[in-house]
């Protein structure tokens, strides 16, 4: 199970750990967006800090309408104990963590300040 919290911004939080090739890896808060379906969003700073390599482009569809081209690169992400090769989408942002992460998980959060987020697979 991964525990997080519910924010004073009303952001529902998790702490992942994200590993590069080179064993090197950095613990970040990433914030559960639903209305994201990749895995997860990193600042370009943190993908150049682990050595991420690149593997190609996207595009995606934002809320406003607009649609904006995007890196992708290859991370290890510990998900519920486990280790799992994924790709990341860079974006200069705080990290999200999307849909395709949570595939396949049940995702529980008391929606008040301080309020328990809960991802338990089924």
């Amino acid at each position: 199970m991964i525990t997080g919290v519910v924010t004073a911004d009303q952001e529902a939080v998790v702490h992942l750990l994200v590993r590069g090739p080179q064993q090197h890896e950095v613990e970040l808060e990433a914030i559960i967006d639903t209305g994201y379906t990749g895995a997860l969003t990193l600042p370009q700073h943190v993908i150049e800090a682990l050595g991420l390599p690149f593997r190609g482009y996207g595009r995606a569809l934002l809320a406003d309408g607009s649609e904006r081209l995007f890196a992708s690169y290859e991370a290890i992400v510990e998900w519920d104990g486990q280790l799992r090769r994924m790709m990341v989408d860079a974006a200069e942002a705080d990290p999200l963590l999307g849909m395709t992460l949570l595939q396949g998980d049940e995702l529980t959060m008391q929606v008040i300040t301080g309020g328990s987020v809960t991802i338990q697979a089924l």
